[in-house]
Parts: structure tokens; C-alpha cells; sequence
């Protein structure tokens, strides 16, 4: 698993004794931060670049010495990596410390939330029921509450019953028709991904090749 130091944002890989991080849940734009670019000098000049270190700087602010993001924590060039990486997100996201929800296209003091593009992405409704602690920031960082202070409004703009946001354990007996219903109407980038961003959902592991159908 590889990791960002939140102090240098630097990647570091761990294969044992992970340390405790934070996972960012966002939607991806244009000018996104992949594996090798991250540490090359022109990173910061990359319109994503604020997304990483704006995270990690929240993350420093709380006390996190590590934080994982797709974007630049996944080497997309190796598709066993990339297979291993998205049938690992749920329990990533499951033991993360702490997720926070960025939602770009959101500000304090508006009523844009509950329409948010990230209620919309196939791949964010694994990094809603997964983790157990969960913070949202909207598009300047200031922080919005957590999942079970905005429950109400995350439950209306999803249709996932409450139980089954505040309680992770319980999705496990939620009927698969109920999952399905989750993902319905949220977008995705290629066909296969609203299958794959079910696997944890349903608790399914298997082999794939990303990008080939």
C-alpha cells in the first residue's frame, strides 16, 4: 500500500504494520496527479496538485502523518496493481482512520450538497458506507460536519436508509436488490466500473482487467 507523507507528500510503499492514515473520497476532474507525476517539480503546477496538499495539510492539522489518495497512490501503469489496488479499496477505506469527503462543487452557506456531483459518482458510494469515521469539506476546505451530522441530508440526496450509513456492519444485511438500488442513477467513467465499485458492497474479490470491458 502506498502511502503520502502528509508532511512532504512524498509516497512511501508498506506492505506490513500500515500506519494510521487518512483516505480522501473525491471526484475526479481535469489536471489530476498520477503516481510518477507526483514527485516530479511541475506536480505543483498541476490543478489537482491543491486537492493533495490541501488534504494533507488537514490531515497534518489533525495529527496524520499519512494519507492515501487515488489519484497519485496507485500505480495505473501496472494492471496487477491496479486490479490488487481496486479490490483492496473497501478495506482501505473500511480502515482508514478518518475519510474526508471533499465536494469540489459545494460552499458553506449554499444549497448545493445534496446535488453534488459526488452523490452522483459510481465510485464514492463505497467511500460513503465504508468508513466509520467521515468528515466533509466543501470546495475551500472548511468543514462542513461529519456523516452522522449531515445524516439527514446525505440520506435524502442517496435514498440509503440511515441504518444503514451510520452502522457499516448492517450493510452486510442489506439484500443485494437494496445495493444494486444504492448504485442506481450514478455515473461512471467506463462500463465495467459500476461492477467493480460494487465489490465491496456485495463483498465480492476477483481478478480483472481494468480498461478491457
Amino acid at each position: 500500500m502506498w502511502l503520502l507523507d502528509t508532511k512532504t507528500i512524498k509516497l512511501r510503499q508498506f506492505v506490513t504494520n500500515i500506519p494510521d492514515y487518512i483516505i480522501l473520497s473525491h471526484t475526479w476532474g481535469d489536471g489530476e496527479v498520477s503516481f510518477d507525476g507526483i514527485a516530479q517539480p511541475r506536480a505543483k503546477h498541476i490543478a489537482g496538485y491543491s486537492k493533495i496538499s490541501r488534504c494533507c495539510a488537514q490531515a497534518v492539522d489533525a495529527g496524520f502523518e499519512w494519507a492515501w489518495i487515488d489519484t497519485c497512490c496507485i500505480d495505473k501503469r501496472s494492471s496487477a496493481e491496479l486490479s490488487e489496488a481496486i479490490n483492496s479499496m473497501p478495506k482501505w477505506y473500511w480502515d482508514a482512520a478518518v475519510c474526508y469527503a471533499f465536494i469540489l462543487d459545494h460552499s458553506l452557506g449554499s444549497n448545493t450538497f445534496k446535488s453534488s456531483r459526488w452523490f452522483k459518482r459510481g465510485w464514492t458510494l463505497q467511500d460513503l458506507l465504508a468508513p466509520d469515521v467521515m468528515e466533509f469539506y466543501d470546495s475551500n476546505w472548511s468543514f462542513m460536519g461529519t456523516k452522522s451530522s449531515l445524516l439527514s441530508q446525505i440520506q435524502t440526496a442517496t435514498d440509503i436508509e440511515t441504518h444503514y450509513l451510520i452502522n457499516r456492519g448492517a450493510i452486510e444485511n442489506a439484500t443485494i436488490a437494496a445495493k444494486f438500488s444504492w448504485a442506481s442513477g450514478r455515473t461512471k467513467t467506463r462500463e465495467e466500473d459500476m461492477a467493480y465499485c460494487l465489490l465491496g458492497v456485495v463483498h465480492v474479490n476477483m481478478p480483472m482487467l481494468y480498461g478491457e470491458g
